[in-house]
This record gives structure tokens, sequence and C-alpha cells, in this order.
């Protein structure tokens, strides 16, 4: 390997390769890497990111692609760009470095270590020049250099902590949850939003009636499925919405987003019957078949930013509109019926122009095609065509539910189709893959992506009863387990790198460790183990963990049956076993059904 040139245009994720133009001497992560700043004695610059990240784009374009950037870079260090959703436990460990240095977490996440692997200094966007009393990028690099020649024998060794999550009293959740709600606009907090995914499935599995959880789970729903969080020409949630109000989003979309997304607004029909959840749940279906569709899985991402008619690349460009174009596009007729539905004006809601967002949901979708037809003629964002397992199996669960509440058959074989490539393209009988692109397969092992390929079969097998889903809950409860600590859960089983405790953040996806907790103790349950009562962790933080506290506690319903159920009989909170004595167990007390 020629570690005086940039290599990533060997490197097989999309992030890597829209760094191998730049004069910076990028290298993937490997053991050959490390072995080379031993060898030299440098210490390691490690950049990690993602491909549809604003910040990493600003970052590529500025510091990364300057001359004397990368002339200091080459001279001085090791540089090194991770992929996060290929690497979780790099990510993951310097993200709680850069947070245990009192600095806020976000990508790109820029670490210095030293040739040990220990970390020096760790920040996120720096620009190009100094501006706002925030030092250039290269001053940040002569600085750091500077230390590591005088003292980095002398540092402190960085262990990563990650204490388990404290305990919070069952009856205390819901108001803790309540008041951290906003009750102007939904959501949680005051700031950016967030779609809270984990804390509304608590609340939608949650087993007693509570006019505080029906409050927040519409008020929430209601802002993410109406207001600038969601596509409503295209389908699909954005990542997050900048302001309080639901107005402004960060234009990305993620698979997991949708999953989850399409998992919640399942259940929330469910249980409130309210059609703009049906509807919803309709459209991001539509948005994954025709943007992240992938021969039967799903691409991981669609960029933010994405290039204008004019030559220029902004955040959000394939979706505003002006007034004089949606005036132009719409005859008289559907420009009335369209201004009922959606808040217009010659001002417009961002910079002049529209990010469209809904004030009711009257069907008006003829002219939603016509918009959407229209749009697609600009050019569209960046897709990243990995296909990620965790975030592909979160999906399976979804569809599972679709089928389940909707009434969708079809979604129950996406469901069984995800299962069955994930097994065929990412699984090798002793490791399941974290990651693909076009046909080559990563080669890291995460307890993530086991624990929700066993989680999405739990519910294949419940839902089916077929044999082969329940060999395979066996094959991937024996996997899963080999990433089990005394006091926990291990994040990878990859040799290249620091041991990694499992994360137990349930935001913005369900952590992994609250995912292997609950995929084993569904399997536990659907195959008759004993099970161990637990505890309630801290809300709004570890509320997957939490959902998997009530089905230990017994809180969900175990229904017995040799055949499966009709769904509309009972709760969401509710577990089918195969068995011939039909009866329902919630509470420690079962009765005949």
């Amino acid at each position: 390997m020629n570690f005086k040139r940039n290599n990533l245009d060997l490197a097989a994720s999309p992030y890597l390769k829209q760094h191998m133009e730049q004069s910076v001497w990028w290298q993937e992560w490997s053991v050959q890497t490390i072995e080379q700043a031993r060898a030299t004695r440098r210490p390691i610059f490690v950049s990690v990111g993602y491909s549809t990240c604003h910040w990493c784009h600003v970052m590529a374009r500025e510091a990364f692609s300057d001359p004397a950037v990368a002339s200091f870079l080459n001279e001085h260090f090791v540089s090194i760009k991770v992929d996060r959703e290929e690497r979780p436990d790099i990510d993951q460990y310097l993200m709680h470095f850069l947070v245990s240095i009192g600095r806020s977490g976000g990508w790109p996440l820029n670490a210095f270590l030293t040739s040990e692997l220990n970390p020096i200094f760790a920040l996120t966007y720096a620009p190009l020049e100094a501006k706002g009393g925030v030092p250039s990028f290269l001053d940040i690099l002569k600085k750091v250099s500077d230390f590591s020649d005088a003292k980095c024998k002398d540092l402190a060794v960085f262990h990563m902590d990650i204490p388990k999550p404290p305990v919070s009293a069952e009856e205390e959740i819901i108001s803790k949850c309540y008041d951290k709600f906003d009750p102007a606009y939904g959501g949680f907090g005051h700031g950016a939003k967030f779609p809270p995914h984990s804390t509304l499935l608590y609340f939608l599995y949650y087993p007693y009636p509570d006019k505080r959880i029906h409050m927040m789970v519409e008020k929430t729903l209601d802002a993410m499925t109406l207001q600038g969080l969601f596509d409503h020409i295209g389908g699909g949630f954005f990542r997050y919405c900048v302001d309080r109000n639901w107005t402004v989003p960060h234009f990305e979309k993620m698979l997991y987003d949708q999953a989850l997304g399409l998992w919640t607004c399942a259940l929330a029909w469910k249980t409130t019957k309210k059609e703009q959840y049906h509807t919803s749940a309709l459209k991001i279906m539509q948005c994954l078949e025709a943007s992240f569709g992938a021969d039967g899985l799903y691409y991981a991402a669609l960029d933010a930013d994405s290039d204008t008619l004019d030559g220029k690349h902004e955040e959000g460009a394939a979706y505003f509109w002006t007034y004089d174009e949606l005036k132009a596009l719409l005859s008289d007729v559907e420009w009335e019926r369209f201004n009922k539905v959606y808040a217009v004006s010659p001002g417009g809601n961002f910079n002049g122009k529209h990010h469209l967002i809904r004030t009711d949901m009257t069907d008006i979708e003829d002219i939603e095609k016509k918009l959407l037809e229209d749009r697609l003629k600009r050019p569209q964002p960046f897709k990243d065509r990995k296909i990620i397992t965790s975030w592909n199996a979160l999906l399976g669960v979804a569809f599972v539910n679709v089928y389940r509440y909707l009434k969708a058959p079809a979604a129950l074989r996406k469901a069984e189709l995800i299962a069955e490539l994930l097994v065929e393209k990412h699984f090798d009988g002793a490791r399941m893959a974290r990651s693909s692109i076009d046909g080559v397969v990563s080669k890291g092992a995460f307890l993530e992506d086991g624990a929700a390929m066993l989680l999405l079969l739990t519910f294949l097998f419940e839902e089916t009863g077929e044999m082969k889903y329940r060999d395979l809950m066996n094959i991937f409860y024996a996997y899963v387990s080999r990433f089990s600590l005394k006091d926990g859960w291990r994040e990878s089983a990859e040799k290249d790198f620091v041991e990694c405790k499992a994360s137990c953040f349930d935001h913005p996806i369900p952590s992994s460790s609250a995912l292997a907790e609950w995929a084993i103790l569904r399997t536990n349950i659907i195959t008759k183990l004993q099970n161990i009562p637990g505890t309630y962790a801290e809300p709004m933080y570890h509320d997957f963990h939490n959902v998997a506290t009530l089905t230990r506690n017994g809180l969900f319903h175990v229904v017995t049956t040799s055949e499966g159920i009709d769904w509309d009989m009972f709760p969401p909170n509710t577990i089918r076993v195969c068995g011939d004595k039909r009866n329902d167990c919630f509470g420690g007390t079962c009765k005949p059904i």
C-alpha cells in the first residue's frame, strides 16, 4: 500500500469516495494504516462523517480542499476517513470522547489520536479561515501537532465509560416526559425538533389509559406529519427540523427515519384510527419504493443538498418552490384547491421560497402527483446506495406492523423478503455484515445489526409460525449472545480498534443494547424460556429500553394460539405465542380466549 497518496479511490463507501479527489493522503481505517502511523511515529487524524451530511460537505469544500491544509496533514499526520454508518464503534468511541471534553456532538467528527489509538483532541466542523472567535482548521492542526510532539507521552489514557441507564420508577416516566413536552408545537424541548421515535413507541405500547399520552402522541405526530418534517409531495420524513415549530427541516432523508416513522404511524393508526396517520404511512411507503428501493432491500439515505438549475449546490434545493412557480404550474381550479390544503404566500417561508406545509389532510393527490412530476425534472439529491443491515431489519419490523394494522398483505411479503435477502447477502453463517454496496460486503460485525435482525425474525415467526424463522431465531439468538458482557453489551467484534461498549442512548434510533435486550426477551417469550423482571430507565433517553422493560415486567399481553390472530382484537402491546392453550396472559394473570 502506498500511503503517500489518497487511497479512497479503492474504497466502496460513497462517503469515502466523495473525498478521493482531495490532496489529503486519506486512508481507510485498517490494521495496515494503524501500523503505518506507528512505524512513522505520527499521530492519527480521523474524520468521521456520512455521505448525506451537509456540514461534512461544507468542510470537504473548504478545509479539506485547501492545499495548505492538505500539505500540513500529509507532513504531520496519518489521515483516515471513516464512514460512521460502516463503523458505528469508532464513531461512538470518538463521540464519547468529544462529549467528555465538553464539546457538542455532531458531524463531521474530527479527532486526533496517538498511534496507540488514545484520543488527543476532537471537534466538529472547523472553518478554513478563523471567524467569530473560532480558529482556522490549519491553526488547530498546528496546535495539535505541537502538543503531540511535546506532551503525548504524558497524555492520560481515555477509557470509554458507558454507565448503566439511570433507573426511573414506572409511575414517573409519563410525568417526566410531560414535563419536557412542548404543548404549543408538539415534540419535546423548545429548540430544534428531532422525531422522538422511541418515546412515541413507548407511549403507543404503554398498557394503561392516560390522557397525557394521548395528547402528547397526537400533538407530536400531527406536527411531524403536517409540518415541515414531512415531504408531502414525495413522501417520507426528513431528519429533523431546526426550529421549534417544525417548519424548516434539515433535508436529508435517512432510511431509519422512514422505518421508525412507518412503525409509529402504523401503531398510531391502530390506537387512534386517525386517517392522517394511515395516509402518512402510505406516503412513507411511496417514498421508500420510489427513492430507497433496491430490489427487495433499501438504500441508506438521500442527501440534504442538491444542485440548482443555475449550477449552485444548496441544501433543500430539490424541494423548494417559489410562489410564481406554483401559480404557473397549476390551473385556476387546482390553485384554489391547493390553497385550501397548503399554506403559501408571495413571501414564502424559507428565504423567499416555499417548503410546503399542510394545513389539513384533504386529499388532493392529483395535484400532488403533478407537483411531484415537475419536481423530478430538477437535479435530485445524491443517493447513498449502501444497504445497512440494521436499518433494513427495522424497516422489516415496520412492514410487519403495517401488515397487521393497515391490512396490507404486500407489506408482510416485503418484510419476509428483507429477512431472506439480508441472510443471503450479509450473513456467512458466522458473521452478520454491517452493510454492502454494489455487492461488496463490509467486513465489520456489530451488535446493532445482529440484534435488529433477531428482532425482525421474532416478528416474522410470531406472524407466520413458519419454522424457518424459528430456526433463524435460534441462530441469531446465539449470534447476539456473543456480544454480551457481564455488565452490558459490546458494540463490535472487530480486532482493529479498542473494545467499545454498546450504546444505550435510544435516539435518534433505538440503541444497539436496547435492540438486543428486546430481541432476546421476545425470543425468550416466544420460545417459552424464563423471563426475569427488569427496571425502567430515564425517559426521553432510554425509551426503547423501557419498551423492553414493559415486556419484561409482564405488561405485554402474551396470547397463545395454534393459529394466527386477528390483531384488531388485541392492543399493540401483544406478543403471540404458538400453542394449544388459547389464553391471554397479562400482569401475571392468564385467562382463556
